[in-house]
């Protein structure tokens, strides 16, 4: 296996499309409950620990473009493989792969059970399941460029979808943020370390960059795409936190769409129910993205055609559906995805860069010494 990709020039895509894609694998299920966790940890002054996240999440991107520059054309599969050798290297690149895959089922069963505890009760689990991975899997199949397609389209929902927050941000009580800065340093940096779950998708990156056509642009596009995931989960945070009662919040476990309530129209009586269908549009993306990653890895590590491995992961996927079928299990498998994503996308970059960096130094000497 190859450290750096031969990437065809069909294949690639421009550096500006980062800035729909950082977002549109972002700002899926997570986002709907972001509000409460964050609340937990670090009451009226949540908002402070959206804001050291964003911080630290852009921190963690700038390591992985230095990471990644260290390199021709690599991706993450190849740059472990390079710094561990083939067996370490290959089983941290499974890994990444169990995560992905880990982090796809998560995504699904979520937006599965809003469906049914918003729309349909009674509908399968199956089925649903059944409906958005064909929609994934005939994505997947038109090429990386396809994908990237449907990613542009769908995120250009997100922020129309938003504005229809102007009701509640109408009724947000101001007394409900005082008072200020009481939260300590060790609850606003739990209330930070709550937005794991809806930042996770940063990682792409570390697979997606040798697509990328001119990389000497990427950066600002992927940190203009940071910011308006932050921007949205701060936007949403003091609209929970101002529009709700301390009491409710804590008990609301989807406090954004329960936000979409409080909007009417004189044709439309509970505009919710447009919301959590027209979410599908924002959650596709996102799936879209973490089986690509999956598919993609396992080309890259075990030499299998994409085309198999995607027809197996998504029926292996769909199987492993039928074992959740209470809110517990699916928000206790949730809680173990965004555990473990916080070591996996916002710590190990952290702990790569100088292994990375001795590993390039060490080389250069030797070639100078040569």
């Amino acid at each position: 296996m190859d450290v750096n990709l031969n990437v065809k020039p069909g294949l690639r895509i421009r550096a500006f499309y980062l800035f729909f894609i950082i977002p549109g694998i972002q700002i899926g299920v997570g986002v709907l409950g972001a509000p409460r966790y964050i609340f937990a940890e670090a009451r009226q002054d949540a908002w402070l620990s959206i804001l050291i996240a964003f911080v630290y999440i852009f921190i963690v991107a700038w390591v992985m473009f230095i990471i990644l520059n260290q390199y021709k054309n690599a991706d993450i599969f190849g740059i472990q493989i390079d710094i561990f050798g083939k067996w370490i290297g290959k089983l941290l690149g499974t890994i990444y792969i169990v995560f992905f895959a880990a982090e796809l089922l998560s995504v699904l069963l979520t937006y599965i059970e809003v469906i049914q505890i918003f729309l349909y009760p009674t509908i399968s689990t199956f089925v649903m399941g059944l409906i958005l991975m064909i929609l994934v899997v005939y994505s997947i199949l038109g090429g990386i460029r396809v994908i990237v397609g449907v990613v542009f389209l769908f995120v250009l929902v997100i922020p129309w979808v938003f504005i229809l927050l102007y009701d509640p941000i109408t009724r947000m009580e101001i007394l409900h943020f005082y008072p200020m800065f009481q939260a300590s340093v060790t609850d606003l940096l739990k209330g930070a370390r709550a937005t794991a779950y809806t930042f996770l998708g940063l990682e792409i990156l570390f697979i997606l960059y040798p697509f990328i056509d001119n990389k000497k642009n990427a950066k600002l596009p992927v940190y203009l795409g940071l910011f308006a995931s932050a921007l949205l989960i701060f936007v949403t945070t003091i609209v929970s936190i101002g529009y709700y009662s301390p009491y409710d919040l804590n008990k609301m476990d989807w406090a954004v769409l329960s936000l979409f309530k409080s909007v009417s129209l004189a044709f439309l009586e509970r505009f919710d129910y447009i919301i959590v269908a027209e979410w599908m549009m924002i959650t596709v993306p996102t799936m879209i993205f973490l089986m690509w990653g999956v598919t993609h890895g396992l080309k890259r590590l075990y030499a299998i055609p994409q085309r198999k491995t995607l027809y197996i992961i998504a029926v292996l996927v769909l199987t492993l559906t039928y074992f959740f079928k209470t809110d517990y299990s699916i928000q206790k498998f949730t809680d173990i995805v965004s555990q473990v994503g916080f070591w996996i996308v916002f710590v190990y970059p952290i702990v790569l860069l100088p292994l990375v960096l001795i590993k390039k130094q060490w080389q250069k000497r030797k070639g100078s010494a040569k």
